[in-house]
């Protein structure tokens, strides 16, 4: 027989742990087990080793709110973020519920329970099944197929799967890409290797960040570390809050504001309109944050440099441009961007029927419609993830707390709620590739998603669990004579 748990949570990254956190505070006696595919705890903080690798949010956002951020950087190196997530599971005791090298294949609903089988095998059931898996695919990330990649006679590197011990000092290297995962890497290779070319399609948006939080910092001197994180993080959201609705309302006023950081940094306006003047608007994808300035730092000292332009064709000493300028390379690292893939992966099916996940409307950013007991975890895409993982995290154990109140075993939002824009309103590259893969919003609540950290945390909370969700009873014990019979 199959063992059985209450909730079963997919993945052991940074949601994952917030979600068991939160499961054994408020429902201890609940049964659980968390299934990670990979061999170590951190999801997406242990996938990517790449030089630099940080966060791109302030770690007073980042962190549990439960928990406080204790580091002085409030931009913090990914060793010091996947160390946290560990702290935080040995410290809830979370560990042993952990089960790694657990990959989930498929999970089929019927009657009353998920069954989950395992890529090794094994097969569990459990009540409710809670996706804390991100949205990154990692087996595979985005690699275009660049005419002549084979004729390239230097090493070419995916930043998803850093190898090893590679050796960049004194060489030439061409990092591909303006996104996030590009301008970590520029300064960080810059300050070993002979010389490092960011290339880039098209600009994007930047903006400075202080590594540390000053204000915080001097918070925590005079306060306990709760109440000092608690401020830091209230300050930190007024502001990115308000920022990205100044963006969203007067994109030309903050792509003003953005372009005068540059050129203050660079000295150099026509150097920023040529290589940092985007094509869209502020927000319509995420902004890029430079700690303390470090990208232009390198490239004012000359280590580092930036050419907007086209690939051609790769050839065996670098990179051929459109406009005809080789750029030579010992080393290319293709921060081409993400593949992204919902639910983990998962394979899903209702009574035999296969789910088809972008067919589905989102509940809430929650659930899907017509599919029971089963919710997911998506973060914000304009603010910190863990605002709106533990949001959602809270909201499924009111939902949890409803089911049992009332005796319900089942809880599926309602068939459809209509299909309206994507769950991820993003114009980056990696989002619109995978818009089939995820579900769409629906034109008001409760399936309109909002990316609007102020307005969930007034209104999830409150939220009715019940509105638009079908609900079923857990079915009468036999009577006695017919148990005997």
């Amino acid at each position: 027989m199959a063992e059985h748990f209450d909730v079963l949570i997919i993945g052991a990254g940074l949601s994952g742990i917030g979600a068991a956190w939160r499961l054994q505070e408020q429902m201890p006696g609940k049964t659980y087990a968390i299934l990670e595919a990979r061999d170590a705890i951190g999801g997406t903080w242990d996938l990517f080793r790449y030089p630099g690798v940080r966060s791109d949010s302030d770690m007073f956002t980042l962190s549990y709110p439960f928990r406080p951020w204790r580091e002085p950087e409030s931009i913090a190196p990914g060793d010091k973020i996947r160390r946290y997530i560990e702290e935080t599971a040995a410290e809830g005791g979370i560990m042993p519920h952990i089960r790694f090298g657990s990959r989930v294949v498929t999970a089929d609903w019927a009657g009353d329970r998920w069954t989950l089988r395992l890529a090794d095998g094994a097969t569990l059931t459990c009540g409710f099944l809670y996706a804390c898996a991100g949205y990154y695919d990692y087996a595979a990330g985005f690699q275009p197929d660049f005419p002549g990649m084979a004729e390239f006679a230097g090493r070419l590197v995916h930043p998803q799967f850093w190898p090893a011990g590679l050796e960049y000092a004194g060489k030439k290297v061409v990092v591909i890409g303006s996104g996030a995962t590009a301008v970590t890497l520029v300064p960080a290779m810059a300050a070993e290797a002979g010389h490092v070319t960011m290339l880039q399609r098209s600009p994007t948006y930047m903006t400075v960040l202080p590594e540390r939080d000053v204000i915080a910092n001097g918070l925590r001197r005079v306060l306990p570390a709760g109440a000092a994180n608690r401020i830091a993080r209230a300050k930190n959201i007024l502001i990115t809050q308000g920022f990205y609705q100044l963006a969203r309302r007067r994109p030309a006023r903050v792509r003003k504001i953005l372009r005068s950081f540059a050129v203050r940094a660079l000295k150099d306006p026509a150097y920023v309109d040529e290589h940092f003047n985007p094509r869209y608007e502020p927000w319509d994808q995420r902004l890029c944050v430079i700690p303390s300035g470090d990208l232009y730092e390198v490239l004012r000292a000359g280590t580092a440099s930036i050419v907007t332009d086209h690939i051609e064709s790769f050839r065996p000493d670098g990179i051929r441009l459109r406009s005809g300028r080789v750029l030579e390379a010992d080393i290319v690292v293709s921060a081409t961007g993400l593949s992204l893939l919902p639910i983990g992966g998962v394979r899903l099916t209702v009574d035999g029927t296969p789910v088809e996940i972008g067919d589905h409307t989102a509940y809430r950013g929650i659930m899907l419609s017509g599919v029971p007991n089963l919710a997911y975890c998506i973060g914000y895409v304009n603010a910190s993830w863990t605002l709106r993982a533990d949001l959602v995290h809270r909201y499924v154990l009111r939902l949890l707390k409803h089911m049992d109140r009332h005796g319900y075993a089942v809880a599926a939002p309602d068939e459809t709620g209509g299909q309206g824009r994507p769950l991820l309103d993003l114009s980056s590259g990696y989002v619109r590739r995978a818009l089939d893969k995820f579900p769409r919003q629906g034109a008001k609540d409760p399936w309109l998603v909002r990316q609007n950290y102020l307005s969930d945390a007034l209104s999830l909370p409150r939220a009715d669990v019940t509105r638009a969700m079908t609900f079923t009873r857990r079915p009468a014990p036999a009577p006695l004579e017919e148990i005997a019979s």
